[in-house]
């Protein structure tokens, strides 16, 4: 192995997960990542036979994800840092053990599902000085890091109005009345994953994309909460409406049982100058409007876009690149900061747009501030910076 390429343990992402495989194709595609170790299941058996399927050393095949980070920080060979895919009750604790055995984070979001857990874990991570990282993946789309540079360029003007949405329909039936389906069965138990679970999902992705393209923080959301599908434990659609730090006003639908829609990802945003729209299911453009009837159509991979775009640019013009580049690129970004840290000993990454700790806790605080304005009758609820 590369004495370059960091290598990398997972926990979760045993038999019949799914992001998981996501995750590892992101991983491999600039080749900068070594599986070294894991605990891919809760019983060591199925865990050891994801690991040979995937090439993993049986000795690094652990009982536990204590075990696991007690001794591969012992080792001199031991990872670097570790992907965690596991479901949103485990994350917290997880993620601390890593932490405390000196070990950088890739977690899938929520960051935890417990606000105190999230008020906690960011500290550890200030505290521990290492890499943490949240896969909110859809922020290393090429063509959202190029919005997000046309507004900070000024391409908008003054944000007036900003709408998010993440509206999908895989769960328009009682899916997780199909004992086969695992995602539904943990996505939709409100034990593991919240009764707020949609907004952990699906909702803290909107909140994230919505930050990180317009620049601007959410202070205050009234939300209306409800369950669509008869029979279900959790809430399956959201209403929320929004304000921003400088003003603005907006709104973020979040849904499960968007009946026909795939993924419906998409964000929309609207200045004094132009406003901008950019789809997940067509992720290849950016569309900029401008007063007049002039609209304007960016290509990834044309020349004259920002560095920020080109950067994440594979396979050049006219060859889409999408979900796992995603991926891809949030993975490249923190192998860059892995490797700087293993430089200069810090942590640091300004100059990358990776979703943090921090990050992680305003979801976490997004998604409270949400329940308690529901509870409320949509009453206005600040959430703290």
């Amino acid at each position: 192995m590369s004495a370059d390429r960091i290598r990398i343990g997972m926990v979760g992402g045993g038999p019949g997960a799914g992001i998981a495989k996501a995750h590892r194709m992101g991983m491999r595609l600039d080749d900068r990542y070594a599986l070294v170790a894991g605990v891919f299941s809760r019983s060591l058996e199925k865990s050891r036979q994801a690991a040979a399927k995937l090439g993993v050393d049986e000795t690094r095949v652990y009982a536990d994800f204590e075990q696991m980070a007690r001794e591969e920080a012992a080792r001199e060979d031991g990872i670097e840092v570790v992907a965690i895919v596991t479901p949103n009750d485990s994350h917290y604790p997880v993620a601390r053990a890593f932490l405390e055995a000196g070990i950088h984070v890739i977690c899938d979001k929520p960051m935890t599902g417990d606000l105190e857990e999230a008020e906690r874990l960011n500290a550890l991570a200030a505290e521990k000085g290492r890499v943490f990282v949240l896969t909110h993946n859809y922020s290393a789309y090429a063509m959202v890091r190029e919005a997000a540079r046309r507004v900070r360029d000024g391409a908008l003007g003054e944000l007036r109005i900003a709408m998010v949405e993440h509206a999908s329909g895989w769960a328009a039936s009682l899916v997780e009345a199909d004992a086969s389906n695992k995602q539904a069965a943990w996505r939709l138990d409100p034990a593991q994953s919240g009764e707020e679970s949609l907004i952990f999902d699906l909702g803290t992705h909107a909140h994230q994309l919505l930050r990180f393209v317009s620049g601007l923080e959410v202070t205050e959301v009234s939300a209306e909460l409800h369950t669509c599908v008869p029979g279900r434990r959790v809430y399956d659609d959201a209403q929320v409406q929004v304000r921003l730090a400088n003003g603005a006003r907006g709104t973020l639908w979040a849904s499960m049982a968007a009946t026909g829609h795939e993924h419906g990802l998409r964000i929309r945003l609207f200045g004094d100058k132009a406003s901008l729209e950019w789809r997940q299911m067509d992720p290849h453009y950016l569309t900029l409007n401008y007063p007049g009837g002039r609209r304007e159509t960016l290509v990834q991979g044309h020349d004259g876009q920002s560095p920020d775009q080109a950067r994440l640019t594979r396979v050049g013009l006219g060859h889409p690149e999408g979900f796992i580049e995603s991926f891809a690129n949030l993975y490249g970004d923190v192998a860059e900061a892995i490797h700087r840290y293993r430089e200069t000993g810090q942590a640091a990454h300004d100059d990358l747009p990776l979703p943090g700790s921090r990050d992680g806790l305003l979801g976490v605080r997004f998604v409270k501030a949400v329940g308690e304005s529901h509870a409320a009758q949509g009453r206005w609820v600040h959430i703290p910076l």
